[in-house]
């Protein structure tokens, strides 16, 4: 069994899809997502001769990345967890990036589920920056982190309270088993984006929820490192 304050084992492919240099399959643990970022030289009608760009994301589990087999979504018709899931991970990539800098261009982000334990929505988050940096290199080659349309990095991961541990990165073993169990997603900078806290029948008090944040920080301060490292 790993330590309570360690990653499962990461391993990040850029460059899986041979149709899409922006694609990177994401593995943590036993966890699988395949991230794709597609380039469009329009925006929403909303959006249209506003000089912005746009970034937005799409969530998929396959039939088989779970056991027993989860159901195609069909007829446009997308269940409460699924919309909930793409739309966070559509803010948590708008968080870094500049859409003025990106012009009047969008870029979506594909997150699919290969294989589920735990953690797919934090999986998507940090994978599918890499597609996103990698997309935007392709758009502007010369631009740089902090120098161009992306602000900075992002990343997420989860913790959660199992009796009185505090563990990091739940599989869904663990994530079965936590009292409380929360989602963290911070830029690379160390700064807040999103924070998903719940207790499941009980409590947590200002120190616990403290060292759920430390935690989660010191995690995705190594995620950061393995992002950087991929994208050099």
């Amino acid at each position: 069994m790993r330590p309570h304050d360690q990653l499962r084992d990461v391993e990040i492919q850029r460059g899986y899809l041979a149709s899409n240099p922006a694609s990177v399959l994401y593995r943590c643990g036993r966890t699988i997502v395949l991230c794709t970022a597609s380039i469009e030289a329009s925006v929403p009608p909303w959006l249209e001769g506003k000089g912005k760009g746009w970034v937005t994301a799409e969530y998929n589990m396959l039939p088989g990345s779970t056991s027993p087999r989860k159901r195609r979504d069909r007829g446009g018709k997308i269940d409460g967890r699924t919309t909930e899931i793409q739309r966070l991970i559509g803010r948590s990539l708008r968080a870094i990036v500049d859409l003025q800098k990106l012009g009047e261009q969008m870029i979506t982000v594909d997150c699919d589920v290969l294989q589920a334990d735990g953690g797919t929505r934090t999986a998507s988050i940090t994978g599918g920056f890499i597609a996103l940096a990698q997309a935007v290199s392709q758009l502007m080659p010369d631009s740089k982190i902090g120098d161009g349309p992306l602000t900075d990095s992002v990343a997420a991961v989860s913790c959660g309270l199992i009796g009185e541990d505090v563990v990091l990165d739940l599989d869904y073993q663990l994530d079965s088993a936590a009292d409380v169990d929360m989602n963290v997603i911070m830029t690379g900078g160390g700064r807040f984006v999103e924070i998903q806290g719940t207790g499941e029948e009980a409590t947590f008090d200002d120190q616990q929820l403290a060292e759920l944040l430390r935690l989660a920080k010191q995690g995705i301060a190594t995620l950061t490192e393995k992002q950087m490292q991929s994208l050099q």
